[in-house]
């Protein structure tokens, strides 16, 4: 998936794509560093950098290998940091950190 934002909050797209296991190219911009970390679940890149997104995309797809591992790391940052369940656990760690005192 390509995400070649200008400016951007924390981009849904790209959390839904690496929740299905698609690798991302993205801008390396706002909110979006947040999910895709460079070389590990996708690839980043200033926004007018579009020769630097073309050899990204190509290198996945010419990688099956590559493209398979970026998925799977890119679901399980997903899983690990952005579901509703993980910060659920992180409130309720909160609420019991507190209440003990």
């Amino acid at each position: 998936m390509v995400q070649k934002s200008k400016r951007e909050g924390f981009g849904l797209t790209v959390s839904e794509a690496l929740y299905k296991g698609t690798p991302v190219v993205a801008s390396n911009v706002g909110g979006i560093p947040l999910q895709v970390i460079d070389g590990v679940n996708g690839f980043l890149h200033k926004p007018n950098e579009t020769k630097c997104f073309s050899k990204s995309v190509i290198k996945i797809l010419k990688d099956e290998k590559l493209g398979n591992e970026l998925g799977k790391n890119g679901k399980e940052h997903v899983k690990n940091n952005f579901l509703i369940t993980r910060l659920m656990i992180d409130w309720l760690d909160l609420f019991e950190k507190h209440l003990d005192k």
